[in-house]
């Protein structure tokens, strides 16, 4: 899939050839099912979308499109809520849109808000092909991806205040364990210095995280570690060798075992996929 910041198509009876394949996405993803159904797989894990659900889709994750019905009618929005932070400030993206939002690698939910996450995605689609060179038009085009942030942040955090406060509890030690990984991950992956940092025991932390998004500690860090490699293939010219040092590997080819291991592309061969 191309490098963009945004990528919303309104309204369409098809997906991109690119969603045909499995890509990695490190973008905040929304589709709307208007009509019809199809069926998605997430690292792994096949789920059916149908008529009036929307997906929502987490960051760091391997996805593709398997099949969809003839009828099938569907809005798309992929976004990087970094482009809209300074706006944002670090409230929403520190505290709820990775932790709350996405404690799971994707969520298939009937809100009653497909329609106007779709008016959201057309009116963003408007500002996205027209505001070059204006002004005007660039900040509205970012108020409207704060709008739409919101609007997710609203859902979300609704069905997380039916738990409880033994829910809140949990949520505040997962996004400080979040922050902490951010903070790590380059130097520490054992799931001790975590614990140790939250004052707590491995075990409790590893059960924790698993009932909240189904993953482990470890697989958290490894799904940063990969956010990161790829920003680095993309945005810089370091060499393989050099993003293994800078990543605590002990050299290229560990790097590349990894990297292969989750994303089902060499280090090398990623990069000139994605040129």
């Amino acid at each position: 899939m191309e490098n963009k910041e945004i990528i919303v198509i309104y309204e369409v009876n098809r997906f991109p050839q690119a969603f045909m394949a499995p890509f990695y996405s490190d973008y905040i993803g929304v589709i709307v099912c208007h009509q019809g159904m199809f069926r998605f797989c997430v690292d792994g894990v096949s789920q059916v979308t149908s008529a009036n659900e929307t997906v929502f889709l987490s960051r760091g994750i391997m996805f593709n499109v398997l099949d969809t019905s003839a009828d099938l009618r569907v809005t798309m929005l992929f976004y990087r809520a970094e482009q809209i932070k300074d706006m944002l400030g670090n409230t929403v993206i520190s505290m709820r849109l990775y932790s709350t939002i996405y404690p799971s690698s994707f969520h298939v939910l009937h809100t009653g808000h497909e329609e106007t996450l779709a008016d959201y995605a057309r009116l963003i689609s408007k500002t996205e092909n027209s505001m070059e060179g204006n002004a005007y038009l660039s900040n509205e085009h970012k108020l409207l991806l704060m709008a739409v942030t919101y609007k997710l942040c609203s859902i979300f955090s609704a069905s997380i205040k039916a738990t409880g406060k033994e829910m809140d509890r949990k949520i505040e030690i997962f996004e400080a364990l979040i922050k902490l990984i951010d903070e790590n991950f380059t130097r520490e992956r054992g799931v001790a210095f975590y614990a140790d940092k939250l004052c707590l025991t491995p075990k409790y932390l590893t059960v924790l995280v698993k009932s909240l998004c189904g993953k482990t500690v470890q697989q958290l860090l490894f799904k940063a570690i990969i956010r990161r490699s790829i920003f680095l293939m993309k945005t810089t010219n370091k060499t393989i060798q050099q993003i293994a040092y800078e990543l605590s590997f002990p050299n290229a080819s560990a790097f590349g075992t990894f990297f292969k291991k989750h994303t089902g592309l060499s280090p090398k061969h990623y990069r000139i996929a994605t040129k």
